[in-house]
C-alpha cells in the first residue's frame, strides 16, 4: 500500500527544512504516562511538549512507536491499554508496531484496543489471517512521500513463542525474519520506488543468548543491504547518538533505541537530498514541565484517578535493614520466590522449592509503607501460581537457561553455582542434597514459566500438578496480610562459580 504525509508549511520552519525529514520516535514506554519516580524522567505531557515544539518548527515529521507502550504500571492493570492507547492518539503518532506486552491481556482485548489507533499499525513478519480478532488491523508496510522523497517502512518482531503466554497470541503466526527483511527492503527499493528505507523493530539491540536463533538490530543491520534506518526496541537499550553499523555490503545503517519508560525522545535528522541521517537522545525532564499543555494533562488526570486510589492504601511495610528492593537486589528475588513458594504450598502438598523470573519485577520498594498500587506493580503481569511436577534433568536444564541472563529467582531450599561464560550449573542442591537427574521434584512457579515462557523450554517438559485461581498479584496482597513487615534476606542463592573441575552430573 502507499500513503501520502500531508505536508504543510509552518511560519516558523527555518529555511530550507522542506528537504529535511525529522523523525521522533519511542520505545518501551511501558504505560509510563507519568514521570517515572525514581528519576523524574519522562511523562506523556512533557513528551507532548517537545513533540509541538519540533512540528512548529517542522513540515515534516514523522512518529513513530516500537513497541511494549503497555505494562509495567497501573496504568494497565486498571484500563487494560485504553489510557496508552488514546495518550498516542492524542499525541499524533503516525506509525505504531506491537511490542510483546501488547499480548498480555490476549488478543480479543488487544484488539479491543487497537479497534480505536490512529496511526498506521505495522506488522510485517506476523500474519493474522488465522486470528479473527486481529486481522485486518495492520499493513505490512508503508510508503510516506516527504517533499518528493519516498520513504519505506516495515516491521520486525520478535517470535512471540516462549516470550508471550500461552494463549495470548492464538491466530499469530509468525514468519522468520530472514525470509520477510530482504525481499521487503527490495520490494520497497524496486517496486514501491522508496529512497530511503526504514525497519521498525521489536526484537532488541544484541538479541540475547538465552534461547539459540534469538536476533538483534545489529544482525538485521548485519545480515541485510538497502536499509538506512533501524528504529529499535525491547532491550530497553539507550543507544549512543549517530550509531551506524555496517550492512552485508559494507554501507552504513543508523540504529537507534532510547532505553525505556519515555524517559527520553528520539530524534533522527534526514536530509531528503542527500540522504544523510543523524541522530539523538532528547531528555524528557522537568524542564519541561512549565510548557504542558494543559487541556492534555487534564485528560491524563481523568485516567490517574483510578491509580491514585490504589497508591493511597497501605498493605505493608519494607523494614529499613532490608533497604530498597527492586529486581537488582538479591533481597527481591528472594522474597518474591518465597512468595511463590508458599502460594504453592498452599495450593497442594509436597511443594521442595519455588522458581521465578526477574524479569517480571518490575518496582522499587523502598523502606516504609507498601500500597496496594506499589504490590500490584511488583509482579503485574496477569499470571498465576502454579506447581509442577519435573524431572531433575529439566529442573537442571531450566536453571540453565536461568544462568544465562545472570540468575533468577530461586527459594531458601535451593543452593545453585553456575559459570557465567558457558552458562553451566557447577553444582545444584535442594533441600541440602544434590539434584538428582532422575529424580522427580515438585516445583512452585508462575504460568508463564511454566508454559515455557523467557526461554524456560525446560519446564514445558513438566506435569501441572495445580494452580491457583487468582492472579498473582491478589495472592502476593493475601501474602502480605499474612507477612505486612517485609525483611527478607539477602543471601546469594543463584551465583556465579568459576568452573575449575568438571561437572559430570551437569553436562
Amino acid at each position: 500500500m502507499m500513503a501520502t504525509a500531508a505536508l504543510s508549511s509552518c511560519g516558523s520552519a527555518e529555511s530550507g527544512s522542506e528537504n529535511r525529514l525529522v523523525i521522533l520516535h519511542t520505545n518501551d514506554t511501558h504505560s509510563h504516562i507519568d514521570p517515572d519516580p525514581a528519576s523524574d524522567m519522562g511523562g506523556a505531557a512533557r513528551r507532548k511538549v517537545l513533540i509541538d515544539s519540533v512540528r512548529n518548527a517542522e513540515p515534516n515529521v514523522l512518529l513513530i512507536d516500537a513497541g511494549d507502550a503497555v505494562q509495567g504500571t497501573l496504568y494497565f492493570h486498571l484500563y487494560k491499554g485504553q489510557a496508552e492507547q488514546q495518550i498516542i492518539n492524542d499525541l499524533g503518532y503516525d506509525v505504531q508496531i506491537l511490542g510483546n506486552h501488547e499480548f498480555d491481556n490476549g488478543t480479543a482485548s488487544l484488539a479491543g484496543v487497537l479497534s480505536g489507533a490512529k496511526p498506521t499499525l505495522l506488522a510485517s513478519n506476523y500474519e493474522f489471517a488465522d486470528s479473527s480478532d486481529l486481522d485486518g488491523l495492520f499493513v505490512p508496510y508503508l510508503v510516506k512521500t516527504y517533499s518528493g522523497k519516498r520513504v519505506g517502512l516495515f516491521a520486525i518482531n520478535l517470535n512471540p513463542a516462549g516470550m508471550v503466554a500461552e494463549g495470548n497470541y492464538d491466530g499469530v503466526n509468525y514468519i522468520d525474519w530472514h525470509q520477510i527483511a530482504q525481499p521487503t527492503i527490495d520490494m520497497l527499493r524496486d517496486r514501491e520506488g522508496a529512497d530511503i528505507v526504514i525497519a521498525v523493530t521489536h526484537i532488541g539491540y544484541s538479541g540475547s543468548a538465552e534461547s539459540e536463533g534469538l536476533f538483534g538490530d545489529r544482525d538485521l543491520a548485519r545480515e541485510t543491504h538497502g536499509l538506512d534506518i533501524i528504529i529499535g526496541g525491547h532491550s530497553h537499550d539507550r543507544l549512543p547518538d549517530n550509531l551506524r553499523l555496517p550492512d552485508a555490503d559494507g554501507d552504513s545503517v543508523l540504529v537507534v533505541q532510547t532505553g525505556k519508560y519515555g524517559n527520553y525522545l528520539g530524534e533522527i535528522t534526514v536530509d531528503l537530498a542527500s540522504g544523510k541521517t543523524s541522530s539523538r537522545n532528547i531528555p524528557v525532564n522537568s524542564r519541561l514541565d512549565r510548557k504542558l499543555d494543559p487541556e492534555f494533562t487534564g485528560r491524563i488526570r481523568q485516567w490517574r484517578d483510578g491509580v491514585d486510589s490504589l497508591y493511597r492504601h497501605e498493605v505493608a511495610r519494607v523494614d529499613s535493614a532490608a533497604g530498597s528492593l527492586n529486581s537488582s537486589s538479591q533481597a527481591m528475588l528472594n522474597f518474591a520466590a518465597d512468595f511463590v513458594a508458599e502460594t504453592g504450598r498452599g495450593l497442594i502438598d509436597g511443594v521442595q522449592g519455588a522458581i521465578t523470573n526477574k524479569g517480571g519485577l518490575r518496582v522499587t520498594w523502598h523502606p516504609g509503607a507498601v500500597t496496594e498500587g506499589e504490590a500490584i506493580d511488583m509482579m503485574p503481569f496477569a499470571n498465576k501460581i502454579t506447581v509442577i511436577d519435573i524431572k531433575g534433568s529439566d529442573l537442571l536444564d531450566a536453571l540453565a537457561v536461568m544462568a544465562g541472563r545472570g540468575g533468577d529467582a530461586v527459594s531458601d531450599e535451593f543452593d545453585i553455582r553456575f559459570d557465567s561464560a558457558s552458562s553451566r550449573i557447577t553444582a545444584a542442591s535442594l533441600a541440602g542434597k544434590p539434584i538428582a537427574p532422575d529424580a522427580t521434584y515438585r516445583i512452585a512457579t508462575i504460568d508463564y514459566l511454566a508454559n515455557g515462557g523467557d526461554y524456560m523450554t525446560p519446564f514445558t517438559h513438566a506435569r501441572k500438578v495445580a494452580e491457583s485461581t487468582r492472579l498473582a498479584y491478589d495472592d502476593l496482597l493475601r501474602y502480605l496480610e499474612r507477612h505486612p513487615v517485609i525483611s527478607p534476606d539477602g543471601k546469594t542463592r543463584m551465583r556465579e562459580y568459576c568452573l575449575t573441575v568438571p561437572a559430570t552430573h551437569f553436562n
